[in-house]
Parts: C-alpha cells; structure tokens; sequence
C-alpha cells in the first residue's frame, strides 16, 4: 500500500472525511485531497500532523512499517520518553537501540540526513520488556 491508500485506510476505520481531517489539521482541503488522489505527498510537518490526527505512526503511513496495532492496543505509537521512563534508562539509549535494531520493540525511521523518528509498538515493547502499556 502506498501513502494515499494507507491515508485513506486511516480515515475509512475512523470514519473521518477529507473535510474533518481538514479541520482537524489546519491543512487545506485540496491539499488533504491531493494526498488522498495520491497526486502530492505531505512535508514532514504536514505528515506528522495528519499522523497525529489519525492517531497512527508515521512509519505506517509512509509504508516504512506494516502494523497499527489499533485494534489491539489503546495507544498507538509509545514516545521514547515513556518508554525510557518504564524501563528506567535514558531516551538516548532507546534511541540508538531502535536506530540500530537492537531493540525488537520498534523502529527507527531516518527521515534526513541524522533526523529520525521513532516509531515503539505497545503490544512488542510489553512482549519484550513484561511491562503492560495501557
């Protein structure tokens, strides 16, 4: 699936429209209708926003992952600050774990240049850690 269709996938399982998603993100309704046409694809800023609205990771949007886990977990994409705070080391150290795979419970997507973000599944970070995630 590409952008376009994994956008429009988000909004379909929320039952959102071009028009919500508009209001919900600033962004205009013929640019939220250009990524649905898959015509143009959003910046950076615009991809984090929409991610947020749709409440689904950037990495599942831009194809670089396959799962969402929103059936099976309230929280879809765990900050590195929680998951830091949980298992009681610093954010730097689930960083450069994700960056180079050392962490199983996620992913670390270089976005340019040294710039990454980080996508953490609830559902593998509890598997791995034995700590549940609500």
């Amino acid at each position: 699936m590409d952008f376009s269709q994994r956008l429009k996938k988000a909004m379909v399982d929320q039952n959102i429209t071009q028009a919500d998603l508009s209001t919900m993100t600033g962004i205009g309704r013929s640019g939220i209708s250009q990524y649905c046409s898959g015509k143009n694809k959003p910046g950076l800023k615009a991809l984090t926003t929409i991610a947020d609205a749709l409440k689904v990771s950037e990495a599942w949007l831009t194809g670089d992952i396959e799962e969402t886990e929103a059936a099976t977990s309230k929280v879809i994409n765990m900050p590195v600050a929680l998951a830091a705070k949980l298992m009681g080391v610093g954010k730097q150290y689930i960083r450069i774990g994700l960056q180079t795979k050392r962490l199983p419970f996620g992913y670390a997507v270089n976005i340019t240049g040294d710039r990454f973000t980080y996508y953490i599944s609830p559902k593998k970070f509890t598997e791995y850690t034995g700590i549940p995630v609500e």
